[in-house]
């Protein structure tokens, strides 16, 4: 198999890694010079994609750029996006999150999962092919959003802009599941985690309310007190925990490849559905989310001062709400647990969760198909995306949509992504690399 010079896509990555496009909620705070400089180095990177393909520049900093194929077959569509979380502490880094230097394997920095990895893998693949002259079967469209982290139009005007043209893609690859270990039990293959759909997204606020005064005569009950009541409330009764059909399908899939008892009891999991529902939900964090609606409460705001009783105290809360549930569902499901009138529970945001892709047809075969070739010996396996992504916007509208970013990760390493020391191994940059550059080929 051949696999291109590495050091090209490594700079490249380290390059944009020192590229700050941090995005923010408040777009003018965000540093358009870095967006810019960002797309004037991926010009600079990747000459061949930009002189042979029809790059097109949307939604201010966005990209969608056509690779025209030889045939008139339905195009894919490859994603990924050029913007990147916030730094909180940058001295909780093991190295600069900004620096992007390359220790012990890896390349260390902001963005190196999320997504930009990704982003650079993609071009460096459509790069080399085109250096060989290769003209893939059909069009190849890549979609580079802007606004992702905060959940911005891009990839709508990138849909709108598909749609106004009548292209009508085969499929769509975006960020997603990755090649992972330790994640189910009795498992020690390599799997590789395939979103065909993900959970829906729902921000809400929680709002108490109270007199208020000064903190050297306080009131039982007041708007503190009630907002904690109603997040422990939240905290103790979680939405209960169920399995959808896609979660079951990945279940029969690692049955085959797991110790026994596990496999025995994944190769049933479609009978064993309530038990495994609730097995599940205790393993762990992340297993536990593959089987609920979650809720997690991320910003907290009371008094303006030390010395004064808030009179409004306010709660964010984020909630991915499960393939089979609704929005609305979940906002009721939490105004019964709050069970406080004196407590507003108010829409901030919300997304419906994503169909779910199909597994047996001969687009996801063809991403089984070059895993097996890139990654022998890796378990491929439908699963239900815990985060949102800029495909939910693609999905509404076209049917075969697939979350997967095609790199080894360790739990360390998923856990990096938006929290401290990102980084991503050489090697699985250049996997990666040769994974993009083996699903265009065998288009």
């Amino acid at each position: 198999m051949r696999r291109s010079n590495g050091e090209p896509a490594v700079e490249a990555l380290q390059a944009l890694i020192r590229i700050p496009t941090v995005s923010d909620w408040d777009g003018d705070k965000e540093d358009r010079a870095a967006f810019a400089a960002l797309l004037d180095e991926l010009r600079g990177r990747f000459p061949r994609l930009h002189e042979v393909c029809e790059v097109e520049r949307i939604s201010g900093d966005a990209l969608l750029v056509r690779w025209a194929g030889r045939t008139r077959e339905a195009p894919v569509v490859l994603m990924a996006h050029l913007d990147v979380v916030p730094v909180d502490d940058p001295s909780a880094w093991t190295h600069p999150p900004f620096a992007a230097e390359v220790v012990d394997g890896f390349i260390w920095g902001r963005g190196a999962l999320d997504c930009k990895g990704s982003l650079v893998a993609t071009c460096q693949a459509v790069e080399d092919l085109i250096g060989e002259r290769v003209v893939p079967a059909r069009d190849v469209w890549l979609s580079f959003g802007c606004n992702e982290e905060v959940s911005g139009r891009a990839a709508k005007d990138a849909v709108a802009i598909l749609r106004d043209r009548g292209v009508e893609p085969w499929f769509v690859v975006d960020e997603g599941g990755a090649i992972v270990e330790g994640v189910l039990p009795g498992v020690d293959a390599e799997i590789a985690v395939v979103g065909v759909s993900e959970k829906g997204t729902v921000d809400i606020e929680l709002t108490a309310r109270g007199d208020g005064g000064h903190a050297s005569a306080p009131r039982r009950g007041g708007a503190t007190a009630r907002l904690a009541r109603a997040i422990t409330r939240l905290e103790k009764r979680p939405f209960p925990a169920h399995l959808p059909d896609a979660t079951v399908e990945m279940m029969e899939h690692v049955g085959p490849h797991a110790r026994m008892p596990f496999g025995a009891v994944f190769s049933h999991a479609r009978v064993l559905r309530p038990v495994l529902a609730q097995v599940l939900a205790r393993l762990g964090h992340e297993t536990a989310a593959l089987t609920r609606t979650t809720v997690a409460v991320t910003q907290l705001s009371g008094s303006p001062g030390a010395n004064v009783i808030a009179a409004t105290a306010r709660a964010h809360v984020n909630m991915r709400v499960m393939v089979g549930e609704t929005v609305d569902g979940a906002i009721e499901r939490i105004r019964k647990t709050v069970g406080d009138p004196h407590v507003e529970v108010t829409l901030v945001s919300g997304d419906e969760p994503s169909p779910v892709s199909p597994t047996d047809d001969a687009a996801y075969r063809l991403l089984e198909s070059t895993l097996a070739e890139v990654f022998p010996g890796t378990v491929p396996v439908p699963y239900v995306m815990l985060a949102a992504t800029d495909s939910r916007h693609f999905h509404r509208v076209w049917p075969r949509v697939y979350r997967f970013t095609p790199f080894r990760m360790s739990t360390a390493q998923r856990a990096s992504i938006h929290g401290v020391d990102e980084r991503i191994g050489v090697e699985a940059l250049l996997d990666g690399v040769q994974w993009y550059r083996r699903l265009i080929e065998s288009l």
